[in-house]
């Protein structure tokens, strides 16, 4: 067992690693996470996830156990915790078992990944000390990346249910935001546009033995830039190439239907048509509305504010600090269906301001 030192220079500011693996493998229905250090680093991750799934009406809690680590344990190596929390999970016979480092057991030096290997069933295993250099979006794609190397890889002739014409996978929705199905609907309306399907939402409420259907599909949608590195990942490993954003905004929402027509070999044309009539009602069903005096909760400095200038000059508003101040939600909203979303919130935001 060796010592790994601590980097010199480090921030928290990006929230912490194991946190954003847990938002990826609890989304696997029939898996189970070890978290692999002290009680407290369990409790702290499950109490956030147990307030924000119930947010979200869902009713099934998800499995995460802890190797419950002592003092004894902390100074003389944790792996035979390990292995006793591993069997003892086991018996329950779940799809998959996620074991997950902590800050403590990366800096003493625990050989998790060996412990794995020696358990003899299912486990995969994410690297997510924090403190030695991370933050939330680094887990959630370490996690990722971690779970797309246990699929089996696509055959050069397609067999049953690997016929990528006609599919795209979702890759990496935010199980944590409050409108991942919302923003997942969108999605699906989009492509369905263009007669495409979803294949995977990877990973969303799926089954472990969804994930071998990770090759089968034309084109890999990734939630957010940020994750461009599972979309390489995927694409080194199965050849599926990506689009490494949601559609965001009206013209980016156009984009998205062009870029995906595009890698999927179909025309643009009928569906560009028919999301421009879309985009054009709902714009037109906010008239009430048009031409008021506004002013917005970020700066022009902000990524997003072309996006929110856009929509502001397709509904005529007129901008001046003295305006009615409309907020941005964040996330961005997705698509034409998150725009309307938003619409209606600066509805009502602005119709207050008059009474």
């Amino acid at each position: 067992m060796n010592l790994n030192p601590l980097p010199l220079s480090i921030s928290r500011t990006g929230g912490c690693t194991l946190t954003g693996a847990l938002a990826v493998t609890t989304g696997i229905k029939d898996s189970v996470t070890i978290i692999h250090g002290p009680p407290g680093c369990a409790h702290h991750n499950f109490s956030l996830l147990h307030a924000t799934v119930l947010d979200n009406d869902c009713m099934i809690i998800p499995a995460v156990m802890s190797s419950d680590l002592s003092e004894h344990d902390i100074i003389f190596g944790g792996e035979e915790a390990l292995m006793n929390v591993i069997r003892q999970v086991a018996i329950g016979n779940p799809g998959i078992i996620f074991v997950l480092s902590t800050c403590i057991t990366e800096t003493i030096g625990d050989d998790v990944l060996a412990v794995t290997r020696d358990a003899g069933v299912p486990v995969c295993m994410v690297p997510t000390g924090g403190f030695l250099g991370g933050d939330f979006g680094m887990g959630f794609s370490q996690a990722l990346i971690a779970i797309s190397n246990q699929a089996c890889p696509v055959t050069k002739t397609p067999g049953p249910g690997q016929d990528r014409s006609g599919t795209v996978n979702l890759v990496g929705e935010k199980n944590l935001e409050y409108e991942v199905n919302e923003n997942f609907l969108e999605v699906r309306r989009l492509v369905s546009l263009l007669d495409l399907t979803i294949n995977l939402r990877f990973v969303h409420d799926i089954s472990w033995a969804d994930i071998d259907r990770i090759p089968c599909a034309s084109v890999n949608i990734l939630r957010e830039p940020a994750l461009s590195a599972v979309g390489e990942h995927l694409q080194s490993l199965f050849g599926t190439p990506y689009i490494n954003s949601y559609p965001l905004g009206i013209a980016g929402t156009q984009d998205f239907i062009r870029d995906v027509a595009a890698l999927t070999g179909r025309s643009p044309v009928q569906a560009l048509q028919r999301e421009k009539e879309r985009i054009k009602d709902v714009i037109e069903s906010f008239s009430d509305i048009h031409g008021l005096h506004v002013c917005f909760s970020i700066s022009a400095g902000h990524p997003e504010y072309a996006l929110i200038m856009e929509i502001s000059e397709a509904m005529g508003f007129r901008t001046s600090p003295e305006g009615t101040v409309l907020p941005v939600p964040y996330p961005f909203p997705v698509g034409t269906r998150g725009m309307k979303r938003m619409l209606h919130l600066w509805r009502r935001k602005l119709t207050c301001k008059a009474v």
